[in-house]
């Protein structure tokens, strides 16, 4: 049974740049990183070394606890170089494309039951698509969740938008969301108008109001909460989009268009690129004294000029680093061309106006100073997130049991932490609390 869900909270970053909607060019690179620091619960192991030839969509990374979950390469070449950190943490295996792209051929069945299903997408390498929920941790293919959750638009700032990036691909989005029916109840969240409303073997349920309405973790939270002992899946729209290619032809296909936005980007359109494509091949111009940030403004990575998309981002969003510094500072009892969600400054009264936002801070770390409600004003989830962020810092893991720890992943609290006064890296502070529940509940 569908639902129309109006969320009264949230909030709408009224940030500058938003790319057009037209595709500049298709990047081929000549260097590809498979990254596996993005992956969380995948603690990767190496199937392949330096020199080793490559298809399109043969695995190159496999998860130490369970050797069926694959990270494949989305390209066919040579794996040019590894890359390790400290202590030899692994951090990317590079892969240099050749001209002519060969792809590793998936055997799929006809007829296609839960087990098959979830057997095709291990052997594709697409399982690190499927996150598990409590923790955001990838799925643990022996369990069966109790329903398998999909957002079907992105609400954040300068977000891609998935209607001109995926709306030709609707065959193969109905063909992933009809196979994963098979494991799970599928949810489909979508804005009013929207094409994905059409999906069938999934119950299709409408969000309007303000970011983060789009998360899906917030549409879970409206339709069906997690409880201690639940196990829910999501899948992005990408995701869903290389499952169904992936089981229409065989073939690993995680090609997608990707957003190239922010104030401070010289061009804002869209571009056809693989994760793990250099950002430099995305970014038009002088990089510097930019910050490029892969994903959104509230959530992405900092990957700088020599980084690299990431798996699961669909935008690239590039801002002016702010290192001026500003006459009177907080006293400047003006500041025409700067917003406030609290109407300290004058922002309030040009409500349609957009920002050319950098990256100051305007303040620095103190305490924590505001009650609860100041933060649920800008999330409309039912829980208390400034309990459970203090609860975080504590280890306190009673008190974030009771605060909602299930419920959320750090990005569901982006705008309290862009709100905060306080200036407090609370999406740093609920993972760390995450860590330790994966560490204490094990």
């Amino acid at each position: 049974m569908s639902t129309n869900i109006v969320l009264k909270k949230g909030l709408d970053l009224p940030i500058s740049g938003e790319a057009e909607l037209r595709l500049s060019k298709t990047v081929t690179p000549d260097i590809v990183a498979v990254e596996p620091t993005g992956l969380k619960g995948f603690s990767p192991r190496l199937l392949v070394k330096e020199g080793d030839k490559v298809l399109c969509g043969s695995p190159v990374l496999a998860d130490k606890k369970n050797a069926q979950i694959l990270l494949a390469s989305p390209v066919s070449g040579t794996v040019k170089q590894i890359v390790r950190g400290e202590k030899r943490k692994l951090l990317a295996v590079l892969l240099q494309a050749d001209e002519k792209q060969e792809y590793l051929k998936v055997d799929v069945a006809d007829k296609l039951d839960a087990d098959k299903v979830k057997e095709t997408i291990l052997a594709g390498g697409l399982w690190p698509f499927l996150i598990q929920r409590p923790y955001g941790i990838v799925a643990d293919p022996a369990l069966t969740p109790k329903a398998i959750f999909v957002s079907a638009f992105n609400s954040a700032p300068l977000a891609a938008d998935l209607e001109f990036t995926l709306g030709d691909r609707l065959a193969d989005i109905q063909k992933a969301v009809s196979a994963l029916a098979k494991i799970a109840k599928v949810y489909v969240g979508v804005k009013p108008g929207s094409k994905f409303a059409a999906l069938k073997d999934a119950e299709i349920n409408t969000f309007e109001g303000k970011h983060p309405a789009g998360n899906v973790g917030v549409q879970i939270s409206h339709i069906s909460p997690i409880a201690k002992g639940d196990t829910v899946w999501t899948v992005s729209l990408e995701g869903l989009a290389a499952i169904g290619a992936l089981l229409s032809t065989g073939n690993y296909k995680v090609a997608r268009k990707v957003a190239v936005a922010g104030p401070a980007a010289e061009e804002k359109a869209y571009v056809e690129a693989l994760p793990g494509t250099p950002v430099s091949k995305l970014v038009a111009g002088s990089t510097e004294g930019k910050r490029i940030i892969s994903g959104d403004v509230l959530t992405g990575s900092n990957v700088g000029a020599e980084g690299y998309l990431g798996f699961f981002d669909n935008c690239i969003t590039v801002l002016k680093e702010g290192t001026e510094k500003e006459l009177l500072g907080w006293a400047n009892p003006i500041r025409s061309k700067l917003f406030s969600a609290s109407r300290s400054y004058f922002s309030w009264l040009c409500p349609k106006k957009k920002y050319d936002m950098d990256t100051n801070l305007h303040g620095g770390p103190r305490a924590f100073v505001m009650n609860d409600g100041f933060y649920q004003k800008v999330l409309p989830m039912d829980i208390y997130p400034i309990y459970l962020t203090k609860a975080c810092l504590a280890g306190d893991i009673d008190g974030m049991e009771k605060y909602g720890i299930y419920e959320v992943l750090p990005e569901d609290l982006a705008l309290c932490e862009y709100i905060d006064p306080s200036k407090n890296d609370i999406q740093s502070i609920i993972a760390k609390g995450i860590d330790l529940m994966l560490k204490e509940m094990a």
